[in-house]
């Protein structure tokens, strides 16, 4: 394992030590952070990170992305839904999990390569040599879509020697196994090879209410993943380097949906699933108790299982529930010297990603026989993404160094699915015997490019000046078309007149296009008091490009964005319904980072204020069945970070802790619900001005301990444990009534005894031992009646415990 991640602990890093003159050549505390695109230690980056190593990781089974938000305060993560698949927030700025069409607003920075794509949250990860949490606007050198902050995921490398390792673990709970392994070391003088596997097989990892009509009902739903990765690092001279990475994940689970609950609302009824149009209700199967880690999914309807011939889902879908991702991710990373003060960077990344999947959006239904009533969708979606990058790095002796460069991007991102919201079924049988409404096809492609540039000065010996600006344009052309539609809802359109009740059967959009530019400036200053002592202040922007929404349904207004159709005034409102607008922040940050005591104690804090324009927001309308895409007007977030880690005198015992203060809130105007009404402008508009932000608890943070006692010159005991407090925040950006999560505390905790070398461990680890219940976020649950105040609640994971057993020569 590299020096980066030679010492952290449980949640944070350990002591890192400047790599000043004063430090030894080779220290192994020293941890290497690449917050500027650079190789710089923890202690020197005037950036706000928060990195977890993979002794970390591997103590306590963090092998996604969801695991890693008790090490993390005001981090909150999603994992599962329609539409993205998931969604991740920081410091209360985060991207709705409902469309899959918004970037997230914390980018996904995998071994060198931003990545945009939330459903990423589902992936496995293993073999890690390094996470780091960049908190607040990254856009100077991630680019786009870091406007939140950026999940940096490092891989290991190559090792000098050979090395084999492997661990496998069964964990009690969810009743799964899992089992890894990889192989590294040198081919030759000049080329080194790293291949690394890990299968992962959970029976129960979604288990539903007695009585849920569902095959699943005893078994629960299961979930496989696999990931594999191939590093090959060559360094064919001491000015050229080149590494290589090609991972591949496979996910496939019995659910979509996973953690998603019901809460009953005020009036703790659950209420029937109600389609307007044919007045038919089914009987909700919710049992309205959303803390005991059991969901009421339903299978489908047996009138709904009759998919469109050459569609999604159309040979796979029977009624039951199923998620399947491959990912694909390549990239090459080459440094050539080209001479003793200038290094060229060039970066190439491939992902190929696609996901079908089949759920019931209905969340809940039975009928009266008993069978299964759930209103299905089957969905596919794919993202095809290239992208290149290319810098120069200057190492002069004198006081100034700069980086220039430039990025590219192309991304293919395609949607297909089956949907219901009238269910014509319900009032008369298709003449070609489909179950659906309609088919719609989706289809979104960009293509960004963007310059930057950066420049230090060492004003003193002490003193550091830094800033740079990127330059970013961004082009999207999205397409829709309906190439069926229910013939009851044909007949509809005839008896309604005018434009209809929905789009024609065939309609097609044609190119709806979204543009902008943008330019984003930073600037810092830094202060080396003492070789252990920095000070640092921060002036930040960040950019999040807009677009056009791909859950566009077929009302009849759509087709006013068909130039000609309707007049300027229509065309311009129904393109205002789909497009939303860029978002952008800006603000800074002052920070402190601290060694005392011999450098036995590290303190890093930093106070952060940022303004963020135009956040982009989506919301559910689950009596009208609509989508709702809207930019908030103001989101301000100010607060604290703050995180230690002391090494204490006693052998093998080390403290460590995080500490977070949020205030995040609505600062503008932001109507974020037309009200019963559903009319903009009038009384009943809902205005969030002034309300806190969702998913920002005011508190929150981790204390963890590592202790390694020996107990000879072969053996070692350890104990681990990190307890984590989040307080209270709101679920949802809808209303001043939203879904507020309690404040709640969680305890992960393991022992082990094992080899000091790591040659073989045995363990035993518990995550979340006291199997806390908490809310991701919130929303109306689709098809409600009138007055109907049932809410979908995403959750976590319940307590899990494992065995594990490893090995490593």
């Amino acid at each position: 394992m590299g020096s980066a991640a030679a010492l952290t602990m449980a949640g944070v890093s350990a002591p890192a030590f400047a790599q000043t003159e004063s430090a030894e050549e080779g220290d192994n505390n020293v941890i290497i952070v690449n917050a500027r695109r650079q190789d710089e230690t923890l202690q020197e980056t005037p950036v706000t990170v928060t990195s977890i190593s993979s002794d970390t990781l591997d103590k306590f089974q963090v092998n996604e992305v969801a695991d890693v938000v008790s090490r993390i305060p005001a981090l909150n993560v999603q994992v599962g839904g329609s539409g993205a698949g998931g969604q991740i927030s920081l410091r209360g700025i985060g991207t709705t999990n409902i469309s899959a069409a918004f970037d997230s607003a914390v980018a996904f920075d995998f071994d060198g390569v931003s990545m945009s794509t939330m459903r990423l949250v589902q992936a496995s990860f293993f073999d890690v040599e390094q996470i780091d949490v960049l908190k607040g606007p990254q856009s100077l050198f991630f680019g786009k879509s870091a406007s939140a902050g950026v999940f940096s995921v490092r891989s290991a490398n190559p090792t000098q020697n050979w090395e084999v390792g492997g661990k496998a673990s069964y964990e009690f709970e969810e009743e799964g196994y899992t089992i890894g392994g990889y192989i590294s070391g040198p081919l030759s003088d000049t080329l080194g090879i790293r291949v690394a596997a890990q299968y992962q097989d959970i029976n129960k990892y979604v288990e539903l209410e007695a009585g849920t009509p569902s095959v699943f009902a005893n078994s629960g739903k299961g979930l496989k993943n696999f990931v594999g990765r191939v590093t090959l690092q060559w360094d064919p001279s001491d000015r050229f380097s080149a590494n290589l990475k090609l991972n591949y994940n496979h996910n496939e689970g019995d659910s979509l949906l996973g953690h998603s609950d019901i809460d009953c609302g005020p009036n703790g009824v659950a209420d029937d699933v109600f389609l307007a149009l044919s007045g038919v209700s089914i009987t909700s199967n919710a049992v309205c108790d959303i803390q005991d880690g059991l969901y009421p999914h339903p299978d489908g309807h047996p009138a709904l299982q009759i998919i469109a011939p050459g569609t999604t889902g159309a040979d796979r879908y029977r009624g039951l529930s199923y998620n399947e991702t491959n990912t694909f991710f390549g990239r090459l990373a080459m440094d050539l010297e080209l001479n003793d003060s200038l290094t060229l960077s060039s970066v190439t990344g491939i992902v190929d990603l696609s996901n079908e999947h089949a759920d019931h959006f209905s969340y809940v239904g039975i009928l009266p026989n008993g069978d299964p009533g759930g209103l299905p969708a089957p969905f596919s979606d794919a993202l095809k993404q290239y992208s290149q990058e290319l810098r120069v790095t200057s190492d002069f002796d004198g006081p100034f160094d700069f980086m220039v460069g430039g990025f590219w991007e192309s991304r293919s991102q395609p949607l297909q699915t089956s949907q219901n919201a009238f269910i014509g079924s319900f009032l008369f049988p298709d003449s070609r015997g489909i179950g659906y409404d309609w088919v719609a096809n989706r289809a979104t492609k960009s293509e960004a490019l963007s310059f930057f540039g950066s420049a230090s000065f060492d004003i003193t010996d002490q003193l550091e000046l830094s800033g740079g600006v990127r330059w970013t344009d961004e082009q999207k052309v999205h397409r829709t078309d309906f190439p069926f539609l229910h013939n009851a809802l044909t007949f509809l359109n005839g008896i309604v007149g005018g434009i209809g009740l929905v789009v024609p059967e065939g309609y097609q959009t044609g190119p709806i296009k979204f543009s902008d530019s943008n330019v984003s400036p930073e600037l810092t200053l830094k202060y080396q008091a003492t070789p252990d002592l920095n000070f640092y202040a921060s002036y930040k922007t960040g950019f999040k490009s807009g677009g056009v929404d791909n859950s566009i349904l077929p009302t009849a207004a759509l087709q006013f964005v068909t130039p000609g159709f309707g007049t300027d005034a229509q065309r311009q409102a129904a393109l205002d319904s789909i497009v939303y607008d860029s978002e952008t922040a800006e603000g800074g940050e002052i920070g402190i980072k601290a060694l005392v005591a011999n450098r036995s104690l590290r303190i890093n804090a930093s106070l952060y204020h940022f303004v963020f324009d135009d956040l982009q927001v989506q919301n559910f309308d689950g009596a009208a069945v609509r989508f709702l895409t809207v930019n908030a007007g103001q989101v301000t977030t100010q607060g604290f970070d703050m995180d230690w880690a002391w090494d204490t005198p006693l052998e093998g015992l080390s403290f460590s802790g995080t500490l977070g203060y949020t205030d995040a809130k609505f600062t503008d105007t932001f109507i974020s619900s037309n009200g019963a009404d559903s009319l903009p402008g009038t009384a009943d508009d809902v205005n969030l001005d002034g309300r806190r932000a969702a998913r920002a608890p005011k508190w929150s943070g981790n204390i963890a301990f590592d202790w390694g006692i020996p107990m000879g010159d072969n053996l070692e005991f350890g104990l681990n444990g990190n307890a984590f407090y989040s307080g209270s925040y709101f679920a949802s950006n809808t209303d001043f009534d939203d879904f507020v999560q309690p404040s709640y505390v969680t305890l992960d905790g393991s022992v082990s005894i094992g080899n000091p070398d790591g040659k073989w461990k045995l363990s035993l680890v518990g995550v979340n031992l006291t199997n806390e219940i908490w809310a991701n976020t919130a929303g109306d649950r689709p098809f409600l009646p009138p007055g109907g105040d049932d809410r979908v609640v995403t959750q976590n994971r319940g307590r899990q415990v494992f065995v594990e057993m490893a090995f490593k020569f």
